[in-house]
């Protein structure tokens, strides 16, 4: 005989306590509608990339496609109708010069490379198959693209404009909605780019003078409007005058003139790492990491920028963010710790008016969200990071009207909990759709019991009676690099990046809501959970409904974009084949779109709808 539904639910409760030492009691109030401190909508591609240029093949993949890669994105546009945004950029993008007789996929030196900096502004030469390689990523993809600024040699503008050629004209699978014209400026001194005075009044200056002559010779002949490029890319802007307010009071959003009221300015632009290895100044250890209220210190300034990007019309976007940088830490990056603090972290910076979040990413970094080739003795695999993204998107959903709030008077926690435990509430069509409770307090996976908490929601009793739909992002303890799950799914055991179903059942994951409006579920240490009203999250996702996210989405603040007939010819290589990609990547919203696109695996379709 099959159990009920109470049999089963009061075993799920029961196995959640046997793995818990003590309990504690908060309790939580959301509003009904979204209250004061919400979000604006959060655009479905918000959690994104920001993959190092030189970095790009690993990636994407050289003569064969990356198909591990592109199941990993595709994973993530099946939550949210839309790829993730993707930044194509870092340091190496100032180190880049095109060269059409460059036809290897790969990069080369520049042996006959000049001009200043310790590393050269032109050392590293690209041609036609960076962009075919860039032109898999799923169709549709809204990419920020990085231009070379530190070369300043007699030809810059020519280089500067052969690059943003190539890649409007030979990425026509790609939705390029920005440059970024230089990468963390405010560094161009220490590292040798610019010899003379240098701070944010010369920048304005030379960001001008190169994104005038990219929309006279590139954007404008195509149809693009003027207000293409994002300004700043700084590292910090602490003790310079690289500050939003600095760049505003230097002109940096002045109209572009020659038929163009609008300014060359389509938005701001900043870098972050909640620390960096050999500038931070301190030990960094996962349990640092997990106080979430450390990550909200560390973010003092850049909030300080985000209120000032608030006082002008365009938005602010982290387009390179990490934990620790350069390259990640073992033991803090590559374990499940790291998912837990990007769950907090990207509800966190959607609630504070952060526009999008870019995860930056190298081959050789244990900070990546995968690693996309064989490297360190290891097969291409998944980390946990990568679960906090996708809990986040499965969160959001493809609705295109998600907004954040972060429940700021969480009651009844103990001692040692203040600074570990966060809680946001989430609406959908302005209504409360979700209650997010992250709690990172520490605790490894050889712990033989975990303390927990007991959430317990009060909502209007008009919900009385009412289902909510636990599910949780999870793992053996904060220091375990495998077996995460996020809403029972694993992405690690498939081996090539699609999911895999648990075997928890459904109604082990639901609880009603009492008549007095109450409804209580438990979420241990080393644990986030998401509490849904009325559905399991993610459960009514229909390509009907990926469809309109991903129409929908532009709505939320790009510019309008030309139609992609202008670029439907890519310009043709001189063995006479064209720089169009001949497989490109598999997209969820329409696989039908392109007769490149690789077709969509049955283990991939059913992994997405399932959950």
């Amino acid at each position: 005989m099959k159990p009920s539904k109470a049999v089963l639910v009061l075993c799920f409760y029961m196995s959640r306590v046997a793995f818990a030492a003590e309990n504690h009691i908060i309790a939580l109030e959301p509003a009904s509608t979204p209250p004061g401190n919400i979000s604006l909508p959060v655009d479905p591609s918000f959690a994104g990339f920001s993959i190092e240029p030189s970095n790009l093949f690993s990636f994407t993949g050289a003569a064969e496609p990356n198909v591990f890669t592109f199941n990993l994105l595709s994973n993530l546009a099946g939550y949210t109708g839309k790829p993730p945004h993707i930044r194509l950029g870092g340091n190496t993008q100032d180190y880049i010069a095109f060269q059409e007789s460059q036809k290897g996929w790969k990069w080369t030196d520049n042996h006959l490379a000049t001009g200043h900096g310790k590393s050269k502004a032109n050392s590293i030469l690209i041609g036609p198959r960076f962009f075919e390689t860039a032109n898999r990523l799923p169709n549709g993809t809204t990419v920020t693209w990085g231009l070379n600024l530190a070369y300043d040699q007699p030809d810059y503008i020519d280089q500067i404009v052969a690059t943003a050629k190539q890649a409007l004209s030979r990425c026509p699978n790609l939705t390029i909605t920005s440059f970024e014209i230089g990468n963390e400026p405010d560094l161009y001194s220490r590292n040798g780019f610019r010899t003379s005075e240098w701070g944010g009044k010369t920048y304005t200056k030379q960001w001008l003078e190169r994104a005038a002559a990219v929309w006279e010779q590139v954007l404008k002949p195509s149809g693009y409007p003027s207000n293409f490029f994002e300004a700043g890319a700084t590292a910090s802007t602490i003790g310079t005058d690289f500050r939003i307010q600095d760049l505003v009071g230097y002109g940096i959003p002045a109209p572009a003139g020659n038929d163009s009221a609008t300014p060359f300015l389509s938005g701001w632009n900043q870098h972050d790492y909640y620390y960096f290895i050999g500038v931070s100044g301190y030990p960094v250890t996962l349990e640092h990491l997990m106080e979430l209220q450390t990550t909200e210190d560390q973010f003092t300034a850049w909030l300080e920028q985000v209120q000032q990007a608030a006082q002008t019309p365009y938005p602010y976007a982290l387009r390179e963010m990490g934990i620790v940088g350069p390259i990640g830490l073992a033991g803090v990056t590559d374990v499940f710790g790291a998912a837990l603090w990007t769950l907090n972290f990207l509800l966190y910076a959607s609630s504070v008016g952060v526009s999008s979040v870019g995860f930056h990413m190298t081959d050789n970094s244990n900070a990546s969200a995968w690693q996309p080739v064989p490297m360190y003795d290891r097969p291409p695999h998944v980390r946990p990071l990568y679960y906090g993204i996708a809990a986040f998107d499965q969160v959001i959903g493809p609705s295109c009207s998600a907004q954040v709030a972060q429940y700021g008077n969480i009651t009844g926690l103990p001692a040692g909990h203040e600074n570990f435990v966060r809680a946001y509430s989430v609406y959908q069509q302005g209504h409360l759709a979700s209650i997010v409770v992250v709690n990172s307090k520490t605790a490894n996976a050889s712990s033989s019991a975990h303390d927990k908490l007991t959430v317990q929601l009060k909502l209007p009793a008009d919900l009385a009676g009412q289902t909510v739909f636990i599910s949780y992002l999870t793992s053996p303890g904060a220091d375990a690099s495998e077996d995460t799950t996020w809403n029972g799914v694993s992405f690690e055991h498939s081996g090539d990046g699609t999911p895999t179903q648990g075997p928890a059942d459904d109604d082990t994951r639901a609880a009603k809501v009492g008549d007095d409006g109450t409804v209580s579920f438990p979420v241990r240490d080393s644990e986030a959970a998401v509490a849904n009203l009325g559905k399991r999250i993610g459960s009514d996702v229909s390509a009907e409904a990926l469809s309109k996210a991903a129409s929908c989405a532009a709505a939320l603040g790009d510019p309008a974009r030309p139609s992609q007939s202008h670029s439907s010819s890519a310009p043709a290589d001189t063995d006479g084949s064209t720089s169009v990609a001949p497989t490109v990547a598999p997209t969820v919203s329409d696989p039908a779109s392109s007769a490149c696109l690789l077709p969509l695996s049955p283990a991939l379709i059913v992994g997405v709808l399932m959950l």
